[in-house]
């Protein structure tokens, strides 16, 4: 098969359309902060998100922001119950942001209550209490507001209709363009707390099964944690199912050393991928001009190898057309995509399951740019990091 990847020249032209359109949305995006504020009481025929956040940012004295982007001493959890407007005509995938102080839950995504989870012991109880042995951990990427992370796992998990139990890991993102080296670095500094989240949940007799699903720089996170957990202990926690990877930015390089230090068995791994992601056009010209995970051409080597030898299965999304001018969110912004995960995910089936049938067979040219086989046979942050979901309740 013919190489259809773009030369360099064409690369570089790329990447730096994808860095005009990142200053003009971000110019244009004039969100207000301090949205976080409790509103109460939830709106008549909705029910929110109740999700567990834990986070490595820096609190602030301020209950409608909670935390900044700054690296934090500790590891914090806080309940938040996320309510979504009860618009019928609203589109999945789309995040209806506050336009005043405080949110109108009737109009637009709104915190109806919070509560701190102050320790192992109390997030035991509040899995116990919310759960239903199935966890959701979602980690977010690059440019990313506390608020940002908590608003669009929300809108996520109320689109796919997933029954797992939601729980978010939020790192220190400055929710800057021009912070990509500072949200880089900050996600190395939280390995060692995703670390103890993930053992944490794997030890808690009330967690059956867990599930994780990170996007973009949040992929890398995810990645280096699970390969210090395998170094350590040889293999990762039977429990950790599924890891879904959307729009990976990671070096390809890399990539493959990660996966080989994962060992046996391992979770079933899932990539979303998008030829056209223009956000990891700029961060391959960042890198050095070397290749992201979340732009391959799964249908050419090294890849198609590579994939078959390691059991990955790749979702091509490069023909599916969303909002997104950047292209690089299209799990949670495809109405399509979002029914396929959550409907998977609800039916206990891999994501990873070429046999999509259902949802899949509505999305026609996506799931036939699944390649690969199926499955798989598959220390401490500054201050006192805990087991999070520890098992003593």
């Amino acid at each position: 098969m013919a190489d259809t990847r773009p030369g360099k020249s064409e690369r570089r032209g790329r990447a730096i359309v994808a860095a005009g359109l990142f200053l003009l949305l971000a110019a244009c995006s004039g969100r207000p902060e301090g949205v976080l504020g409790v509103t109460g009481p939830v709106p008549e025929g909705t029910k929110p998100v109740d999700m567990l956040v834990v986070t490595t940012r820096e609190a602030v004295d301020d209950p409608t922001k909670l935390f900044n982007g700054e690296r934090g001493d500790a590891i914090h959890q806080t309940e938040l119950k996320i309510s979504i407007p009860p618009d019928p005509n609203r589109k999945v995938g789309d995040v209806e942001w506050p336009d005043s102080r405080p949110p109108d839950p009737l109009r637009s995504f709104a915190v109806v209550d919070r509560d701190d989870v102050r320790g192992p012991k109390e997030g035991a109880e509040w899995f116990h209490r919310v759960g239903n042995g199935r966890a959701l951990i979602f980690v977010h990427g690059f440019n990313t507001r506390y608020d940002d992370a908590v608003f669009r796992f929300a809108q996520f998990v109320h689109d796919s209709k997933t029954d797992f139990t939601p729980v978010l890991f939020t790192w220190p993102s400055r929710g800057r363009l021009v912070d990509y080296a500072y949200d880089r670095e900050s996600t190395n500094y939280s390995r060692d707390a995703f670390e103890a989240l993930l053992r944490g949940a794997a030890a808690n007799p009330d967690v059956k099964e867990i599930s994780i699903l990170a996007h973009s720089m949040g992929t890398w996170l995810t990645m280096e944690t699970l390969r210090q957990i395998a170094i350590k202990d040889g293999r990762l926690p039977a429990k950790i199912r599924d890891v879904i990877l959307a729009s990976p930015d990671i070096d390809a390089d890399v990539f493959r050393r990660q996966i080989a230090r994962l060992g046996q068995p391992r979770p079933r791994l899932t990539l979303f991928v998008s030829r056209d992601d223009k956000a990891l056009d700029l961060s391959r010209l960042i890198a050095g001009d070397v290749e992201r995970v979340g732009a391959i051409d799964p249908r050419v080597e090294p890849w198609k190898s590579t994939i078959a030898k390691e059991n990955v299965t790749v979702f091509d999304l490069t023909d599916v057309k969303t909002s997104d001018e950047l292209a690089h969110g299209k799990y949670a912004a495809s109405d399509d995509v979002v029914r396929l995960i959550g409907t998977r995910l609800i039916a206990g089936q891999p994501i990873s399951d070429a046999r999509t049938g259902g949802v899949g067979d509505q999305i026609g040219g996506v799931v036939s740019g699944t390649f690969g086989a199926v499955g798989g046979v598959a220390g401490s942050v500054v201050g006192a990091p805990f087991m999070v979901f520890g098992s003593g309740r």
